[in-house]
């Protein structure tokens, strides 16, 4: 048992009504209780201004972490902003918000400056956070916590039953959370969500401390923290799923024009772009090229289902691609601003290629002996980068400082230059 699960079985949590032995090991080594009620049963979702001043005003008086998850819509609604907003925190109890109808909660973010937030995956919540006025000044990741301590599976249900010792109810984690009213059973899983979160935080550090990885999870944290909004992606239509198949720049450009109407009606309807047309329907029909509304309608995607009316803006939308001249269509492949791909470099460059397979080999046996992925201990990209275009002297201060303007933290600086330094100097 690692001293994360003695923690845990310490700590006294209800579950059903009743408190678990408090026998140490009594909640892991047995089989997981299941976790079906909050200690204080559901709370009412805050739904005005008023009842979000009380919230905001018991927060501020809690003390310690502060427990944070949001719901989005995600494959139901246009964007990725949050639906239902749950905190909780000593002192204050758990709160449970409708962001829709409190759409700015930059009070509840000010109340908190200061205060360590304690997420599960915080990268995914962040966004919708932020778009409603709630930014962390610290945090702690549970699941990152849980990647750096080796753990083999990290989902929040998986960590908070073999870390704690609990089952969560799972059922409705992919439910269309801008419904209104939501049910209880939904409101009962979002409250559950965040109620061992800081238990979980606080066995997840005593574990991290014990190996000796404390510092290098803080270091994250911060910088998750700290990080700038991401930029807005350029050219996101070449993510659609399939573009692999289409290699003609007029079938790229009917890729292109098909998912910037798509995204046009999505936004308008407020709705997830896969419902009102799939990806395998823009694919279909950039490599078709189809020539008329019913060589359209024969394709898949455009089914029996799709009106005549919207098998018309679809034409249309093909037909305003095929109609561009050469000069303005879209280029195969987007514009590198780093390395080729790897595949190519036994072509363009062997010795890269040899120096990159050498440090990838020496990146994974270094993080097999710290029980970390690999792409925890340093971003792959880093290390594509830094073998393409090496330091012209490589050594240990070259490779760091190439590392640190790379973005790399000062843990993964200090671990990985030696085998990196060996790996770059083999062949020499």
């Amino acid at each position: 048992m690692t001293d994360a699960q003695d923690t845990a079985a310490d700590s006294t949590r209800r579950s059903n009504g009743e408190t678990p032995p408090d026998e140490p090991g009594s909640s892991v080594t047995e089989a997981p209780t299941p976790l079906l009620e909050p200690r204080e049963g559901i709370p009412p979702v805050i739904a005005d201004e008023a009842a979000l001043a009380e919230v905001v005003a018991a927060f501020a008086a809690g003390s310690g972490p502060v427990a944070v998850d949001a719901e989005r819509a995600s494959g139901y609604r246009y964007g990725q902003r949050a639906y239902l907003v749950q905190l909780r925190r000593e002192g204050a109890g758990t709160a449970l918000i409708d962001p829709v109808a409190c759409p700015d909660l930059s009070a509840l973010g000010e109340a908190l400056s200061g205060v360590e937030w304690v997420l599960h995956a915080a990268t995914q919540d962040l966004p919708c956070l932020r778009e409603i006025g709630m930014v962390p000044t610290r945090l702690f990741d549970t699941e990152l916590a849980g990647r750096l301590a080796g753990f083999p599976r990290v989902g929040l249900g998986a960590m908070v039953e073999n870390v704690l010792g609990f089952v969560l109810e799972k059922g409705h984690s992919a439910v269309d959370w801008s419904t209104r009213p939501l049910p209880e059973p939904w409101l009962r899983y979002a409250a559950l969500d965040v109620e061992l979160l800081v238990d979980l935080r606080d066995a997840l550090e005593k574990e991290l401390d014990r190996q000796g990885k404390l510092e290098w999870a803080l270091q994250e944290f911060d910088a998750i923290a700290s990080a700038p909004p991401a930029e807005p992606r350029k050219e996101p239509w070449r993510r659609t799923s399939g573009m692999h198949k289409v290699r003609r720049r007029r079938q790229l450009a009917v890729v292109r024009e098909l998912w910037e109407t798509r995204d046009r009606i999505a936004q308008r309807r407020d709705v997830s772009p896969g419902k009102v047309l799939p990806d395998t329907a823009i694919v279909e029909a950039a490599l078709a090229l189809p020539g008329n509304v019913h060589a359209l309608a024969a394709l898949n995607g455009f089914g029996h289902r799709t009106g005549r009316r919207q098998l018309e803006q679809w034409q249309a939308a093909v037909d305003r691609a095929k109609a561009l001249p050469e000069a303005e269509l879209p280029q195969p492949g987007q514009p590198v601003t780093g390395p080729p791909p790897p595949r190519a470099w036994a072509d363009k460059d062997p010795s890269a290629a040899a120096r990159l397979s050498a440090a990838r080999a020496a990146v994974t046996s270094l993080a097999e002996q710290l029980s970390m992925p690999q792409e925890n201990l340093i971003s792959p990209d880093t290390v594509r980068r830094l073998c393409w275009q090496p330091p012209g002297v490589v050594d240990a201060a070259t490779v760091s400082a190439a590392l640190s303007g790379y973005g790399a933290r000062p843990w993964q600086v200090e671990l990985v230059t030696p085998v990196l330094v060996a790996a770059l100097t083999k062949d020499a």
